[in-house]
């Protein structure tokens, strides 16, 4: 049950049967096959919808996050604090380890209770030269990540976990500026939350938001899927996707799971489903670590296309036995698994066509109209005009509730203008998709410090 292998025997066989099925019924009779077609993607299309609705309104009206009053903290002055490791993995980023020894030293939490590993590749020397040369406070160490294949973050951060001896551990990434209370408000997560929470999800911002138009729409994206969706999805109970830093664990559990799978290039995601379908609970605290957007189109490209490649192999990875993962998980999980790690990646990839053949319609309307209409009867026509209107209208509704939950006000008209950065989201789709078959472990590296070095677009 990892990414290793990205197609199973048996998945093979399924797809290349499917392939060889609608090959045959093309050829039968192809109007039809195309109509079934387009019926399957509309009803998922509405289901998504209807559970993205769902998931918005126990979000707003129902959130269980996590909130921690200051006052609590107060409270808890002599409060004897456990061990806490902290994990980060760096690859070539010379230039923002400073900036990272600066936050963690900005932590409120008592230093003699943390360890703070440096993970560093070996074969990063400047990296590495770098660490050795500047006076680290006593509780980091610096511990060297073997090279060898594969070079992911998650294999550096298994490596790391064999060193861990703190009651918890949390992952932060080298341009990370987590609110200075977080490690103690995710103890008191961890105290308040059912015996069976191993793992608290802080909330992931941005602090350059503003840098230019790409940023902008970045923060959108981000603070719907931190502030709604994911608060939506404890609500419910389903499994969570985590982000890929600021998520706090119960460290002995950690080590039972086997850590995170080094073949997965969005082991975050892997592991929000593996705990869950474990009998886990992952819960979302509300506390805030502030990132860097990405403000470079090129390297928000690569950053994106290998976060959806790591959703396809985790959707790969759950279903070479998906009995296995609908017992586990329960039926209707499983079809939030479903929806969120394979279709709507998978959705991302197929937009771009039905977004040319509705422009073609209305503009070519007397020419290739019929056509069309052709391929949508009624059912199918009904649901896709719904879809269309009241879905895109629900989706851009959501980045606005969140900015608003955010208080992020500046960013609510850019939250209307969501449908032209959805384009290149498909761009990332489509190169992540390739990627899957060519080079399925390969871990496009995304480079930080562009707002120290001024670089916009």
């Amino acid at each position: 049950m990892n990414a290793r292998e990205t197609f199973s025997r048996g998945q093979i066989i399924a797809f290349l049967t499917a392939i060889g099925l609608i090959v045959i019924f093309l050829l039968l009779d192809y109007k039809l096959t195309i109509v079934l077609t387009l019926f399957t993607l509309t009803s998922l299309y509405l289901i998504h919808i209807l559970l993205s609705f769902y998931i918005s309104f126990k979000s707003i009206f129902y959130g269980e996050e996590i909130k921690i009053k200051d006052s609590e903290l107060i409270d808890k002055n002599n409060y004897n604090w456990p061990t806490y490791t902290i994990l980060c993995p760096l690859y070539r980023e010379a230039n923002i380890i400073e900036k990272f020894v600066s936050n963690m030293e900005a932590l409120d939490y008592p230093k003699d209770k943390l360890e703070c590993f440096l993970l560093l590749e070996e074969d990063d020397q400047e990296t590495i030269d770098k660490a050795y040369s500047m006076q680290l406070p006593d509780y980091f160490k610096i511990i060297i990540v073997p090279d060898g294949y594969p070079k992911t973050k998650p294999k550096a951060c298994n490596f790391g976990l064999n060193y861990a001896t703190g009651k918890y551990l949390v992952i932060y990434d080298a341009e990370d500026r987590p609110e200075i209370h977080q490690l103690k408000k995710a103890v008191i997560a961890f105290a308040r939350s059912m015996h069976s929470t191993v793992c608290v999800q802080a909330k992931l911002n941005f602090y350059n938001q503003n840098q230019n138009l790409l940023t902008n729409f970045f923060t959108c994206e981000y603070t719907l899927w931190f502030d709604l969706i994911l608060p939506g999805f404890q609500s419910i109970g389903a499994p969570i996707p985590l982000g890929g830093t600021s998520n706090h664990f119960l460290s002995s559990t950690l080590k039972k799971l086997g850590g995170w799978d080094p073949f997965n290039v969005t082991e975050d995601c892997d592991l929000g489903i593996r705990l869950k379908s474990e009998g886990y609970n992952t819960v979302i605290l509300d506390s805030t670590t502030w990132e860097e957007a990405n403000s470079q189109l090129k390297n928000w490209i690569r950053q994106r296309s290998r976060w959806i490649k790591g959703y396809f192999q985790t959707f790969l990875v759950y279903t070479k036995n998906p009995l296995k993962t609908l017992r586990n998980l329960g039926l209707f999980n499983f079809a939030v698994f479903f929806l969120v790690t394979g279709f709507l990646p998978f959705a991302s990839m197929i937009n771009p066509f039905l977004w040319l053949t509705t422009i073609l319609y209305f503009v070519f309307r007397a020419e290739i109209g019929p056509i069309i209409e052709g391929f949508y009867p009624g059912p199918i026509l009904y649901m896709a005009v719904f879809s269309f209107i009241v879905g895109n209208f629900l989706y851009i509704y959501n980045y606005l509730v969140a900015s608003a939950k955010k208080e992020h006000d500046s960013n609510l008209k850019f939250g209307l203008l969501m449908p032209f950065y959805w384009v290149f989201i498909s761009v990332a789709a489509w190169y992540g998709g390739i990627q899957l078959l060519l080079k399925p472990h390969y871990w496009e590296k995304t480079k930080h410090g562009l707002l120290e070095k001024g670089i916009n677009a």
